[in-house]
């Protein structure tokens, strides 16, 4: 089976954003949202492959046999988005979703433009309603 390549590592998050982001306010929106989900999560915030900024972390195992660990809840900022790994499948969320603001959404993650397209509320709620599920769903021995 195939190794997971979105693994922890050692890579200091602020020396990512500041080489790899390259907008002013792309930067400025990182640092916001790493304050969000550090209160949010009760996490320090750790780098997750290449790009990924994650909060705590998870033990996730398929029906197909494939497992591994994933954060609870991150981000990454793309050059033209960014990219939110906060939703999970409950009907809470899908109804945050309608107050959240301007997104689009994929198959494990929202996408937005800047920070100020959305509704931060709505995002403290998803983020939260989003580790509530994990910690009772997945196998979490959260960390």
């Amino acid at each position: 089976m195939a190794k997971n390549k979105t693994i922890e590592t050692e890579v200091s998050v602020v020396d990512f954003i500041n080489s790899y982001v390259a907008s002013d306010q792309n930067k400025v929106d990182s640092f916001r949202l790493i304050d969000f989900m550090r209160e949010w999560s009760g996490f320090e915030p750790k780098m997750w492959g290449a790009t990924i900024i994650g909060f705590g972390s998870y033990h996730y195992k398929y029906a197909s046999g494939h497992e591994g660990d994933a954060p609870l809840i991150g981000f990454s900022p793309r050059k033209m988005e960014f990219s939110l790994y906060v939703f999970s499948p409950t009907p809470d969320n899908k109804h945050l979703l309608d107050d959240l603001g301007k997104f689009k959404i994929g198959k494990a993650c929202i996408y937005v433009k800047r920070l100020s397209d959305i509704n931060i509320l709505c995002l403290e709620k998803l983020c939260k309603t989003t580790i509530a599920y994990l910690n009772e769903h997945d196998q979490c021995a959260c960390k």
